[in-house]
């Protein structure tokens, strides 16, 4: 007769981990049915960060511009020192030659005297050191050794300085790449999140700024309110005949502007000079606080680090390259957070 064998009965271990597991895949599951999906930012959740982008590009920007102009004029100083270390070695090589043609004669006349063999010998400040042969040398040739001994120092002092510069213009350089590339990281993270609108919204948001940029021939109603001057009314008019030009970062005309190359551009028009950068044009003139006491070609000074600058229009507009994607136009003064003017 065959024997009936118990079925094994699992482990009450085994049992507790497969009701675990199943226990929690069943969790994972509802989770999973019941979790909403990601929601797609609405479109004016887009702009304003697109918006936060774009002003943190511009402040990049005067940052960018700020190590530029420094780049340039540190260029300028460095040539001026390197043509000036030429000049002095051209000078100092004529002096020596003169000494050595001074002790040439001598040599042949059999004159050559023991102190001037010494300065040949040896430099000059060695020489001059010892006061007790510098008797035995003429008037003249005393002179010239000073202007040699004179020469050395200068040219010294310059190669020092010449090196310097160069250093700090390196350094600048590696700013002016590092400020470049994180405007355009900015630009390219604000083109990826309008990229995730649809055509719909991307019209809209067009349309709305179409609606912002007016173009030069249409008429803005700027009041009767009197220029700060003749020079700031004539910049004024020269940004004027830039409206609809593009904002480029970096660009100071004629074509293209960021906002202070605008400013900068036109009061240039006028045949005045004011600063490059936003923030050292704060500084350029008087400061009016209260925007009642605003004149027509007054800069206008925005944001609390002073990024952003434009001209006063009359009756509350300003005149400015507002931002990347934008053009030279009319907008409220309120529409930015107002710091205070500037009358050149």
């Amino acid at each position: 007769m065959a024997s009936h064998r118990r079925p094994k009965q699992p482990s009450r271990t085994r049992v507790t981990v497969l009701t675990t597991a199943a226990a929690a895949a069943v969790a994972l599951s509802s989770q999973a049915a019941n979790a909403a999906p990601s929601e797609k930012p609405s479109k004016d959740e887009v702009k304003s960060k697109v918006d936060k982008l774009y002003e943190e590009a511009e402040q990049a920007t005067e940052k960018y511009n700020g190590a530029k102009e420094k780049q340039e004029k540190l260029q300028k100083e460095v040539s001026t020192i390197q043509d000036d270390v030429a000049r002095g070695q051209d000078e100092l090589n004529e002096l020596r030659e003169s000494i050595g043609l001074a002790a040439a004669a001598q040599y042949r006349s059999g004159s050559i005297d023991s102190s001037l063999q010494l300065f040949l010998s040896s430099n000059p400040d060695d020489y001059l050191d010892k006061a007790s042969a510098a008797d035995q040398l003429s008037a003249q040739q005393v002179e010239s050794l000073r202007k040699i001994q004179e020469k050395q120092r200068e040219l010294a002092q310059d190669r020092a300085e010449a090196s310097g510069k160069l250093k700090d213009l390196a350094s600048t350089r590696t700013e002016l790449g590092n400020k470049k590339k994180e405007v355009q990281a900015k630009l390219a993270e604000a083109q990826k999140l309008l990229n995730t609108l649809t055509a719909e919204e991307k019209a809209d948001l067009a349309a709305a700024d179409a609606r912002a940029s007016r173009d030069a021939g249409e008429r803005v109603d700027l009041g009767n309110t009197a220029p700060a001057s003749g020079r700031a009314m004539a910049a004024f008019q020269a940004a004027q005949s830039k409206i609809g030009s593009p904002y480029v970062y970096g660009a100071t005309g004629p074509n293209s502007f960021d906002c202070s190359g605008l400013t900068s551009w036109a009061f240039a028009q006028a045949g005045v000079g004011i600063p490059r950068i936003s923030q050292d044009q704060a500084n350029a003139g008087t400061r009016i606080y209260s925007q009642s006491d605003l004149k027509v070609g007054d800069l206008v000074i925005f944001y609390g680090d002073l990024h952003h600058v434009g001209f006063y229009a009359g009756n509350g507009q300003v005149l400015h390259a507002p931002r990347s994607g934008t053009v030279v136009r009319y907008e409220s003064i309120n529409n930015m957070p107002y710091q205070f003017g500037v009358r050149i």
